[in-house]
């Protein structure tokens, strides 16, 4: 219990300072801390169909606390290194939704007011945080100079995890966790950026940003064709970093815009294709990050949303005004 943990600092932090430090010394960390409670997270959708929900790790307290003390060391290093790519801003200090959204505003507005033809690729990722390869992720980290001790702690991390399922009171049967980094963890989504760090490589020409899992490829130009053909050819690429690490592409999910205000463009401009050969839909509208983008950037769309969110809230407020107290 966190609020137990708190009251009792002052008793318990030596003997648990004790249990951590031994922990790293033996590589070692209890089985119980490795057990996790999953929650699925109501995505939207169809409410009976399994993919519309988000696994959500329930971790024992002790573990998270743990977690975020290798994680702080595991940052600071990364950090002082330079070591996460320039154009990964998901869970970072000084990064954020905003700050990665306006990085690739600016970009595409610069574009367009260059009058060049900028299109995008906007990449959804099937269940990526579990789909992590645990071979994969040590390898990665090996690659980054962790020493064999540390590579030893994380490989036992990874070890002999189990989860159950717990919804409306119930809790399912154990299962073993032979993949994947737990949503709802402390370490996972460092664990998972260092996972994808180098797919920004593949980009080539064209350029690319992540947030997590969320990754938009753009490129621009003054002659469309040319653009939409290094776009294909920086796509190929990145489902092939993608396919390196184990990770799926949503084909159905991942969507194409074109980014254009006043310059002439085709009714059906040329088709981006998986590795499968599936067309790519485009899109008008596509929300990135929180925001509703359009492509003529006007942000109607996403105004329109702002206003219905609003509303409802002001009704909800208005309809229950007599029960506030004055």
């Amino acid at each position: 219990d966190p609020l137990f943990l708190k009251l009792s600092a002052a008793i318990v932090a030596t003997p648990i300072t004790s249990l951590l430090n031994l922990s790293l010394v033996s590589s070692e960390i209890p089985k119980d801390w490795k057990a996790a409670a999953v929650i699925p997270l109501f995505k939207g959708g169809d409410t009976l169909d399994p993919n519309c929900y988000r696994p959500i790790s329930i971790l024992p307290c002790l573990s998270k606390v743990f977690e975020s003390l290798v994680n702080k060391q595991i940052i600071d290093h990364f950090e002082s290194h330079r070591t996460f790519s320039a154009v990964q801003s998901g869970f970072r200090a000084g990064h954020g939704c905003t700050s990665a959204t306006l990085k690739v505003l600016n970009d595409i507005i610069t574009a367009i007011d260059k009058r060049h033809y900028c299109a995008a690729v906007f990449i959804d990722l099937a269940k990526a945080f579990d789909s992590v390869n645990h071979h994969i992720l040590i390898g990665r980290l090996n690659s980054l100079g962790f020493s064999n001790d540390c590579l030893a702690w994380f490989t036992n991390y990874f070890a002999d995890r189990v989860q159950c399922v717990k919804s409306e009171g119930l809790l399912s049967g154990p299962l073993a966790v032979s993949m994947g980094v737990p949503q709802g963890s402390i370490l996972g989504p460092t664990l998972f950026f260092v996972y994808i760090n180098d797919v920004a490589l593949a980009a080539g020409d064209s350029l690319i940003h992540l947030y997590a899992d969320d990754t938009i490829l753009y490129t621009s130009g003054p002659s469309l064709d040319t653009v939409l053909t290094n776009l294909q050819t920086s796509f190929n690429a990145i489902q092939h970093s993608f396919r390196g690490l184990q990770l799926l592409l949503n084909a159905s999910k991942t969507k194409c815009m074109l980014f254009n205000r006043s310059l002439p463009a085709p009714a059906r401009p040329t088709s981006i294709t998986t590795l499968d050969g599936s067309d790519l839909e485009y899109v008008d509208n596509y929300k990135y990050l929180g925001v509703w983008l359009d492509c003529k950037l006007s942000f109607q769309t996403h105004i329109k949303h702002l206003q219905s969110k609003i509303k409802s809230r002001i009704g909800f407020l208005f309809r229950n005004k007599a029960s506030s107290s004055s």
